[in-house]
């Protein structure tokens, strides 16, 4: 397949997705995608800067497996996109497994529902989001595909299957830490302020949009704006889950102030200095975050997999969790 018919069938998909303009718009996705691969340094994937029409194309394809007719994908997809904090603050500390923390979710629920039917119809993965998860399953996916990329290497092979396999991962890595970098993925008042409103914040649910999308737009973002203020690579090491869980923390802290600026004129003067620098901050995190991470599982697919004992799935591990039937990580 020709470069030119991979990035129009890409582009085809995206033209007729249900979901294509939720989460930061195409504009800024793509943005944060190709910041992050121009930002790879020689000793990172840089493989994967042959990709890079390919992979700032589908940006958004994510968003397209989020369809009410599709849904099965969307019972799948949906919470991977945002992380509500503010829905499971009694979760501590956060589970290292999916499964782990949507049963914490269901305990809650079960020990709320007839007390506090209101909040128990909100205490669900649908309501908290899965966002980490996402990020990190897509990182450990590509550690692997990567591991094939070197094997090829090493001997003298093609490399284009594994390095495609890279570059699907890479859009979904980049879909998900781009919607992290947002603040309004970050929390409950993703569209629109719930609850009490001291301050009167808006409860108009397009306040999400008008930021993402209108005014990302508007401004005209492009990856220019956003190449200097990356910075140099960071994340080479500690734990990447915790890492993610972090830089999550990081963008939700923002959350009111989208509130706050929103308030001056619902978003409507591209040229207000405070929004795009907020735009700017946000982007470049993301940039920055999904080229750290994409470095890192470079780095990690250098080495063998580290062989478990006991494995998982084994009774005899000592973390082993009959709830889920497996281990966590």
């Amino acid at each position: 397949m020709t470069r030119k018919l991979t990035l129009a069938l890409a582009l085809g998909a995206l033209a007729f997705s249900p979901g294509a303009a939720m989460a930061w718009g195409g504009t800024a996705h793509e943005v944060i995608d190709r910041a992050a691969l121009d930002a790879i340094p020689q000793d990172g994937p840089v493989f994967l800067k042959a990709y890079t029409d390919y992979i700032a194309a589908s940006a958004s394809l994510p968003d397209s497996w989020r369809g009410d007719s599709e849904n099965f994908s969307k019972m799948e997809e949906d919470p991977n996109h945002g992380w509500f904090r503010e829905q499971f603050r009694f979760v501590k500390p956060i589970p290292r497994s999916r499964y782990e923390f949507i049963l914490a979710l269901y305990k809650r629920y079960e020990t709320i529902k007839d007390s506090d039917p209101a909040t128990a119809a909100r205490t669900n993965v649908r309501w908290t989001g899965t966002l980490p998860y996402a990020a990190v399953e897509a990182y450990d996916r590509l550690v692997v595909c990567m591991r094939h990329v070197r094997k090829a290497q090493a001997e003298g092979g093609d490399i284009s299957v594994p390095a495609q396999h890279c570059a699907f991962q890479t859009i979904r890595l980049g879909h998900y830490v781009g919607d992290g970098a947002q603040p309004l993925h970050d929390s409950v008042n993703s569209d629109g302020w719930r609850g009490d409103n001291p301050r009167g914040y808006t409860r108009d649910r397009s306040i999400h949009g008008r930021f993402e999308s209108q005014f990302v737009d508007g401004m005209k973002l492009t990856v220019a704006d956003i190449a200097p203020r990356i910075g140099a690579p960071g994340h080479r090491d500690g734990d990447m889950f915790d890492a993610i869980l972090a830089f999550l923390d990081q963008a939700g802290d923002r959350m009111e102030y989208v509130y706050q600026l929103e308030k001056r004129d619902g978003f409507a003067d591209f040229a207000d200095k405070d929004v795009r620098a907020l735009v700017y901050e946000r982007t470049a995190a993301g940039a920055a975050m999904l080229r750290d991470m994409l470095c890192r599982a470079w780095a990690e697919s250098a080495s063998p997999p580290v062989r478990v004992v006991p494995a998982p799935l084994d009774f005899s591990n000592p973390r082993f969790n009959p709830e889920t039937g497996s281990a966590p990580d």
